[in-house]
């Protein structure tokens, strides 16, 4: 998990550049995703140590939570501007609608790690 979080990471922040530049660097919450990035990388390298790895990787589920909920409102307006509502803000709601998706997948592949560890510790 220290490496798929290391990744996200830098997806997320290479996310939020490139939604800050193509919102003409009109507003620094286009960024949100690259300082959920940043925090995402650093919780993946310190989770190559051993004796942080349990925690860092709880913690950086609960931020893939957080970062979830921040941005799953995008999802439906990008299912209301498919249905070809104009909305104001198009590329922000792409750029939420994928981090969603980004935090959602981590979500669900921690909670599977987390499970397998713990029946890996059972049948130690």
């Amino acid at each position: 998990m220290t490496r798929y979080t290391f990744w996200l990471g830098i997806t997320l922040t290479a996310l939020g550049i490139i939604g800050y530049a193509g919102s003409g660097a009109e507003s620094i919450t286009a960024l949100i995703p690259a300082f959920f990035g940043i925090v995402f990388i650093v919780l993946g390298i310190l989770g190559r140590k051993e004796h942080l790895r349990k925690h860092m990787m709880h913690a950086a589920a609960v931020l893939a939570l957080l970062g979830f909920v921040g941005s799953v409102r995008g999802l439906s307006s990008l299912v209301t501007m498919l249905g070809g509502v104009q909305l104001a803000r198009p590329f922000a709601t792409v750029m939420q609608s994928v981090m969603a998706i980004l935090t959602l997948a981590y979500i669900i592949a921690a909670v599977k790690s987390f499970v397998d560890a713990r029946r890996q510790q059972r049948t130690d």
